[in-house]
């Protein structure tokens, strides 16, 4: 019955170890999917960089109008 218990913690050290090893490999290594996903999310990152510009410019001539229009009342 002691040998059985050794055998099956000795067997879960073993996989427990493996698990260890196999995520500090995965880990160590990038993928070279997620150099793509990081320049997919760059041009978004520049796409709504431009947007932004454009909303900033209408708000900001929208004031500039609204003022002289009550202004002008």
């Amino acid at each position: 019955m002691n040998s059985s218990l050794i055998f099956v913690l000795m067997l879960v050290a073993l996989l427990t170890c493996a698990n260890i090893v196999q995520t500090w490999l995965k880990q160590r290594k990038p993928e070279p999917e997620k150099s793509g996903e990081l320049e997919e999310t760059l041009a978004k990152i520049d796409l709504l960089e431009d947007r932004i510009k454009v909303l900033e410019r209408i708000i900001t001539e929208n004031r500039f109008d609204l003022k002289r229009e009550i202004d002008s009342l």
